[in-house]
């Protein structure tokens, strides 16, 4: 539409963020009646199309590109002031950009889904008295004893609300007397909750803290809590760091702010919920996607209003909004689930290293194995690097051993030896923990006579068996299949399991073992609600026991009784074609090691292979991540590669191959002729996915590296201006992930 030089100097017009695939903002006129001109962050009701829907207030301008008589006006205002405060409200519209996603998406994602459909805030109800009873004498009601309590009450006090008439004993009968009498009525407003209130040491800390090892204090001391700086607290497993955590937040709740806590899985909530809640008398609530609709706006509304002083969440509850922010912890820092892959391909830990510094307050980032973006920005100076050694308590790191497979006769996966090892800990009363990051019975199927394999119809990918839940599953789509009982092709009822997964491992565990408890800790088994949680409580216990699972069993659980720890499988990320890929093997086996010998007794891990030589795991088995972490950033530095660059993939996918491919093939020469490519920007691709057909639609990507950030998004942004002009990105789905963690 042709720019209106349009100016008004009585009217203001509104920049207003919709939920919308555009990457832009909508401008409306002032609602009817307006008295004040609204804030940012004010959500509105605003026409859209054919629809009425919810919007949130960006900006406001004396002018605006668009004839007068074309814009509508603003149709409600819902809130009195802004429910996201201006700093955090500028974070999310640095992500907007930075991400190169829809600012209303993006606004939205901040926002419990009752407020973004334009509900209202926590409700609670009040009694006072009406403008008879206002009118009463004391002694009105002296021959009903309970009504004139009630009258007297609500003569003391303005309002009371239901919970403090029940706190006087005050019944339900009594209210409906008085209310059928017209002495008394009911009104509701948002429920306010009085901030968090800290009386002293001992009204704080419901325990002593834990004594401090010389790097645990040094640490500590390090942290300075009235200004931004990031901390990067690098400390093996076991060493102390979340003793670190608690004493900081410590520090931080008796200056009365908030401390937001932020972990990668939902699984680790109620172990970590639990060990806040025994240190600390002050509000805690957990924020992750596993809540209700109501449990998420309540314990959104209690972080925003400050009633809550520590906020425990996931990925999303880095955009939660604090009355009075102290400090930001990022437990397992390394951990790719704080890598949002779909839609608002958002870092949750990026983004709190921008909230932290526009907030100044300081940032905690904890692992054992941390990133190796994290250390760079350590060789760099932006981040500081505190460093914890040895395991918390005297205990000591686990012997290494690594087993060489090759010409060796397994028994479903296990190794003699192994299985040796097993028997011999669990006669010592010690629990063993079998990692193996595959899930399912076993990865494929296939007839023995003709070669027929189970394959998902709609991904480029075998179907895994399950018989805990008999069928075909698909573990990319979610497509299930019943299991034949004969060949599709040939009618052969030779049909054969190839492969382990973690059904298939206990099974195994269970025959070669059978008077012991063989826990499975997956996906398939954790899915019900306080399943896993119920599983700590057993594991707990410190009895005999064998947990067989996948990567959920590494990351930050505490199992004292565990006194050895199986790899099964660790040769499949050595020859990936993921950059990525020995890093996150590295990680992967140093966290799932660190679960042994975290009590008293000494730990063992023993590490199943056929590459024993392989100097990864050479460096890993020295109890030397720092090392094989300046290995692996050395490889990068050499290739170009993050973090010594910037990378961005351009993704396309369509139901018929060559639309999506023949969309990047576009955007490619499009960006050539914008910025050719040189030392300083490559290209590369557009490339099939390394799985190509996922979910019915082919998937294809282009991959951008830059060795500067700002030319990298400029680019970028100019990409998203073309893409929404072309008519051939119309019907292709497609979306850019700016620091990609995941190329599949």
């Amino acid at each position: 539409m042709p720019q209106t030089d349009l100016k008004m100097t009585d009217a203001l017009f509104y920049q207003v963020a919709v939920q919308s695939p555009l990457r832009r903002l909508f401008d409306y006129l002032p609602p009817a009646n307006a008295r004040s001109t609204l804030a940012p962050g004010v959500r509105v009701t605003v026409p859209f199309g054919k629809r009425e829907v919810t919007g949130i207030i960006v900006s406001n301008t004396l002018s605006s590109g668009y004839p007068l008589d074309k814009l509508k006006p603003i149709t409600t205002v819902l809130d009195d002031a802004p429910l996201i405060p201006p700093i955090l409200f500028d974070v999310l519209l640095w992500a907007a950009r930075y991400y190169q996603h829809p600012i209303g998406d993006v606004l939205a994602s901040a926002l419990p889904t009752v407020l973004r459909k334009g509900g209202d805030l926590p409700q609670q109800s009040f009694w006072r008295l009406s403008t008879h009873g206002k009118g009463l004498p004391n002694d009105a009601l002296s021959r009903a004893p309970k009504q004139q309590a009630l009258l007297q009450l609500l003569q003391q006090h303005d309002s009371l609300s239901r919970e403090s008439l029940a706190a006087a004993d005050i019944s339900t009968p009594t209210l409906r007397s008085l209310l059928k009498k017209e002495l008394i009525e009911s009104f509701t407003t948002t429920a306010s909750h009085p901030a968090f209130n800290i009386n002293g040491e001992l009204a704080l800390l419901a325990e002593p803290p834990l004594s401090l090892s010389n790097d645990q204090q040094a640490a500590l001391q390090q942290v300075e809590f009235h200004a931004y700086n990031s901390y990067l607290m690098d400390g093996e497993t076991g060493s102390g760091k979340t003793e670190v955590y608690l004493q900081a937040i410590t520090t931080v709740l008796r200056h009365y702010r908030q401390a937001l806590v932020l972990i990668p899985e939902i699984n680790l909530s109620p172990q970590t919920l639990a060990r806040f809640q025994a240190r600390f008398n002050c509000p805690i609530v957990l924020i992750h996607s596993g809540l209700s609709e109501r449990q998420r706006l309540d314990a959104w509304w209690a972080a925003a209003s400050g009633s809550a002083g520590i906020i425990i969440g996931t990925r999303s509850a880095a955009f939660v909004p604090m009355k009075s922010p102290g400090i930001i912890i990022v437990d397992e820092e390394h951990d790719s689930s704080f890598k949002q892959q779909e839609g608002f391909r958002y870092s949750a830990r990026d983004v709190a290293v921008m909230r932290a510094s526009r907030e100044n307050i300081p940032l905690l980032l904890g692992s054992a194995t941390p990133s190796l973006e994290s250390l760079y920005n350590c060789e760099q100076g932006r981040y500081r690097h505190l460093i914890i050694k040895g395991r918390h308590g005297g205990a000591v790191q686990p012997e290494w051993q690594l087993v060489d497979i090759r010409h060796s006769q397994l028994n479903t996966g296990f190794s003699q030896i192994v299985i040796e090892a097993i028997s011999t800990q669990l006669a010592q009363g010690n629990q063993i923990l079998v990692f193996l990051n595959r899930r399912g019975f076993a990865p494929t199927l296939m007839c023995h006579d003709c070669g027929w394999v189970a394959n998902c119809k709609h991904c480029d990918a075998h179907l895994t068996v399950h018989t805990q839940r008999p069928g075909l599953h698909c573990h990319h789509c979610e497509s299930r299949q019943a299991l034949p009982p004969t060949c599709p092709d040939c009618s052969s009822m030779q049909l054969n399991y190839l492969g382990q997964g973690t059904e298939r491992s206990e099974a195994t565990l269970q025959a070669l073992f059978p008077t012991a408890t063989v826990h499975r800790v997956d996906r398939d088994s954790t899915g019900s609600k306080h399943a896993m949680e119920e599983l700590m409580q057993e594991v707990s216990k410190n009895e005999p026991c064998i947990l067989v699972g996948t990567q959920m069993l590494a990351k930050g659980h505490h199992f004292p009784g565990v006194a050895l720890v199986v790899v099964l499988d660790a040769d499949t990320s050595l020859f990936s074609t993921d950059f990525r890929a020995l890093e996150k093997m590295g990680q992967l086996i140093t966290q799932v090691a660190g679960r042994a010998g975290r009590g008293a007794k000494p730990g063992k891990v023993m590490i199943q292979s056929h590459h024993c030589e392989h100097p990864v795991f050479e460096l890993l088995s020295q109890h030397s991540y720092a090392k094989f972490a300046q290995h692996i950033l050395r490889e990068r530095q050499f290739s170009a590669m993050p973090p010594f660059a910037n990378a961005a993939l351009i993704r396309a996918e369509f139901h018929q191959g060559g639309e999506a491919l023949g969309l990047l093939q576009k955007a490619r020469i499009y960006l050539e002729s914008q910025m050719p490519s040189s030392p300083t920007m490559r290209y590369l691709g557009p490339f099939p996915a390394a799985l190509e057909k996922r979910g019915g639609r082919y998937r294809y990507q282009l991959t951008l590296i830059g060795t500067e950030r700002r030319t990298l998004h400029t680019l970028l942004e100019r990409l998203c201006r073309w893409l929404e002009q072309e008519k051939s990105a119309r019907k292709v789905r497609w979306s850019i992930d700016v620091d990609p963690q995941d190329t599949i």
